[in-house]
């Protein structure tokens, strides 16, 4: 019944070449850091790691990808990782790209026994390509099968030694269904205690999953801080296309919206929330944020780096794993969803993840967003940097969604995508309805009832 080990390297003593390791966390927050800096010391190699982030380059599974000890890396977005996409686009490293809804249901699905599951993300896309499809209701789902793994990795943040685990908010993440679905499953924790130390309405993964359980050392937690401006500090504010385009969308939201804001320039948006509109943020790595601003910090007592660590408690905010966050969004809940572009076309195709041979980032959470949402919205400068069209006839990049766009919001116009084709609706006071045709490859079409307004007016 004791589950208790040492040191992370005899936690991982039975792990052999070629084994598959599932290791939880998001980007760089809730990951196993002494779990992977013990297989980076033990030298196995060939494995193939399911994580839904690389780390990056310097720290996390970016450690084993430098030491050229991972083969295949099963994952959603390792866009923060160089060494990744670099490996990858030289086909140095084996890569299987999965949309992180559709993931984390994989690893739930494992852990519960389940065969496989239909879903509508990535139909159309190349996440379905080779699978089963089928019509049911009349929507197009993928069959998505289980992932499972020889071993788990998961941190928490407190855990006994029969092997309960409680996480800390976000931390839970991927960290509460991989702890199910693998064979071996081997717990990292800030802090370990007897049993009946732990409240157990605040266990999450109930001892039965976990085969050994440690006392982490040395957490560097990179990100797991709030980050406040200092008296006199500045940061960098946007240049004036992207602040035009924030701006313009903030106007989107409506109060009461559920808002999911996609990496870059979608999460600046929150900074423009109109007076009187309160939204409630919605996080792909489990958590509803209630209003826009957070309360004052406090110090948690709690935390092993009490006295330097600040946290933010935000009011009706509340924690989830990362699949009952993408259940929400599959199941309709999200209002409005603001993406970042690389290529819209006239029939409201979506292509923003990868560009072929260039750039991989992989699809995150996006190609669950564009499918579940009930209104997507694109923000994107209107043009490449050497002057190319971006809203064209049909998207050359592969697709993050199939019909999926109800707005654009560029630096130059407002377009909507309707059943008759694109609809310009706005366009920039610096420029004309002649400039936004010639930068658009795709036709815009013109409501004589209607002409195109100021979008910053």
């Amino acid at each position: 019944m004791d589950k208790r080990v040492a040191t992370a390297l005899e936690a991982i003593h039975d792990i052999r070449d070629g084994a598959t390791i599932l290791m939880g966390g998001f980007g760089l927050c809730g990951i196993p850091e002494n779990l992977i800096a013990a297989v980076r010391e033990k030298g196995v190699k060939d494995l193939t790691v399911i994580s839904n982030n690389a780390g990056v380059d310097d720290h996390g599974i970016g450690i084993l990808l430098k030491t050229r000890q991972v083969r295949k890396m099963i994952s959603t977005y390792v866009g923060e990782n160089k060494t990744f996409e670099r490996q990858a686009l030289s086909g140095e490293l084996e890569v299987d790209l999965v949309p992180q809804g559709t993931f984390a249901e994989r690893i739930r699905a494992a852990g519960a026994g389940i065969a496989g599951f239909y879903t509508p993300t990535g139909y159309g896309t190349k996440a379905a390509e080779g699978k089963e499809t089928r019509e049911i209701d009349g929507r197009m789902y993928v069959l998505e099968r289980p992932l499972a793994a020889d071993f788990a990795f998961v941190k928490g943040w407190k855990g006994d030694w029969l092997g309960n685990v409680a996480y800390r908010k976000t931390t839970r993440n991927f960290n509460a269904m991989m702890a199910t679905a693998g064979r071996t499953t081997i717990a990292e924790v800030e802090r370990l205690v007897e049993p009946g130390g732990l409240d157990p309405e605040m266990v999450v993964t109930p001892a039965l999953f976990v085969d050994r359980i440690l006392e982490g050392a040395r957490y560097e937690k990179r990100i797991e801080r709030r980050t406040v401006q200092k008296p006199g500090e500045t940061f960098e504010a946007p240049t004036p296309k992207v602040e035009r385009i924030v701006r313009r969308v903030a106007k989107e939201l409506r109060d009461g919206f559920v808002v999911n804001l996609g990496i870059g320039m979608p999460t600046l948006v929150s900074n423009y929330v109109p007076p009187g509109v309160t939204i409630i943020l919605h996080t792909e790595n489990g958590m509803l944020h209630y209003g826009a601003y957070p309360l004052a910090g406090e110090e948690d007592p709690d935390l092993i780096n009490a006295g330097k660590e600040t946290i933010t408690e935000m009011p009706g905010c509340s924690y989830f794993s990362s699949a009952d966050s993408f259940a929400m969004v599959r199941g309709g809940h999200v209002d409005l969803t603001i993406l970042g572009g690389l290529q819209v076309d006239e029939q409201g195709n979506l292509a923003n993840w990868m560009v072929p041979g260039k750039m991989m980032k992989g699809m995150g959470g996006a190609m669950d967003l564009v499918a579940g949402a009930r209104r997507v919205v694109v923000t994107m400068e209107h043009t490449t940097r050497d002057g190319g069209a971006k809203i064209l006839n049909r998207c050359t990049f592969p697709l993050t969604g199939v019909r999926v766009v109800h707005r654009i919001v560029t630096d130059m116009a407002v377009i909507d995508v309707t059943t008759d084709g694109l609809v310009l609706r706005e366009i920039a006071s610096d420029t004309t309805v002649e400039d936004v045709r010639r930068a658009t490859e795709a036709k815009l079409l013109i409501d004589p009832a209607a002409p195109p307004g100021r979008m910053d007016g």
